[in-house]
């Protein structure tokens, strides 16, 4: 019974505790990129081009966006709800998601029941469930065809026009920024040609593994002896306090030593062939005192 209890406190905790990072873990939902007129961008599941908005997942643990709301309206801000129980808007660690605002919202999850107008400021915003707000952009009036307004970086930074070409790239469902190479490794290689610094590194971490896993197994050794230990004790109705006394008792420093000093004495006294035992097999002479033969009755003669 206590048992039971004690799982079914456990998972009560659990839920107390989830609930409300749950709830903050939307807090850092970003909308991270808009386009408002779209000819020669991406295309959505009907194969048609409409204007978009990317979210972005900052965190870094996935999260699920159902029953927050999207916006062109600020004094209307649960406009557009996202369904419950699309598989679909559960968005992975630091990944992005699309939605099409092409005022179709029949057409599935990720289609919007309003549109952006080209050549007009567009207030955009992300509600949470209880209408707090989360994220708010102001797409300006200047940007054009097929271009987009993006921040700097991937949920932070300041937000800037793109136009799509090869240094400005538009990029819905990807990251904002797009490395080709990584800046540390290249600087790495750079102080270290030869490998000594990566091959020394290597087995310092190897090393410094296998010794963290030989002081666990001594540990868990010790442990074990503990508790095996303990379980003798408890077999025996031991207590922990009577048994430390008596290894006090018996295990005192006076009497290990006098055992010692007598062990000393003994092998001391004997010369240097004392441990050694010779046994050589000694053959009786015969004798008629200790022959059975004549202990014996003799038959009588017959005449």
């Amino acid at each position: 019974m206590k048992k039971i209890v004690s799982v079914v406190a456990t998972v009560l905790m659990i839920l107390a505790v989830s609930v409300p990072a749950y709830s903050h873990d939307r807090k850092k939902l970003r909308i991270n990129e808009v386009m408002v007129a779209n000819e020669n961008s991406i295309v959505d599941d009907y194969g048609q081009r409409h204007g978009w908005i990317e979210l972005f997942n900052s965190n870094f643990a996935p999260l699920e966006i159902s029953s927050i709301f999207l916006s062109n309206d600020s004094t209307n801000p649960k406009k557009y709800p996202v369904p419950i129980g699309d598989v679909n808007t559960e968005i992975a660690t630091r990944q992005h998601v699309v939605f099409f605002l092409d005022g179709e919202p029949n057409k599935g999850t990720f289609h919007t029941n309003f549109v952006l107008v080209p050549g007009e400021e567009n207030w955009l915003g992300i509600y949470d469930a209880d209408g707090t707000l989360i994220d708010a952009v102001t797409v300006p009036a200047e940007i054009g065809t097929d271009q987009s307004y993006a921040r700097t970086e991937d949920g932070s930074g300041g937000w800037a026009i793109r136009y799509g070409n090869e240094n400005d790239y538009i990029t819905p469902s990807s990251a904002n920024i797009i490395k080709d190479t990584n800046k540390k490794i290249d600087e790495f290689r750079e102080k270290d040609e030869n490998g000594f610094g990566m091959t020394l590194m290597a087995m310092a971490i190897v090393f410094t593994a296998l010794l963290v896993l030989c002081l666990c197994f001594y540990g868990i050794g010790k442990m074990g002896a503990a508790i095996s230990r303990m379980n003798k004790m408890r077999a025996h109705g031991v207590s922990r306090e009577k048994a430390r006394e008596e290894a006090l008792e018996h295990d005192s420093g006076e009497e290990i030593a006098a055992i010692i000093m007598a062990l000393h004495e003994h092998l001391n006294a004997h010369d240097s062939e004392s441990t050694v035992l010779t046994i050589n097999k000694v053959k009786r002479a015969y004798s008629p005192w200790n022959s059975k033969i004549y202990g014996l009755r003799e038959l009588p003669n017959r005449h």
